[in-house]
């Protein structure tokens, strides 16, 4: 049976998730990335390719999705981030 055949556990789930997050923390400033999708969504819905409206609803999922991981991480500081992430890991 294949890997994506599997039933993933929490413990196959979780790394995996960290690892993300900490390869995310890594890139930096990713608490304002809702604001920089907007503007550069807002740039693009002014050209002709932004009228598209799957490429709109696409547009705003990002946002969307972006905000919500913006939201669950904001409690914690950037350190406790990726303290939990390693010990995740490790």
């Amino acid at each position: 049976m294949t890997k994506e055949n599997q039933k993933p556990s929490h413990h196959d789930v979780m790394p995996s998730v960290a690892n993300f997050l900490s390869n995310l923390w890594f890139e930096g400033q990713f608490r304002e990335q809702p604001e920089h999708l907007s503007e550069i969504f807002e740039a693009l819905l002014e050209t002709e390719m932004g009228d598209n409206h799957d490429l709109r609803a696409k547009m705003l999922n990002c946002i969307k999705t972006s905000k919500m991981l913006v939201k669950a991480l904001e409690p914690f500081s950037d350190k406790q981030i990726e303290k939990a992430c390693k010990s995740l890991t490790a």
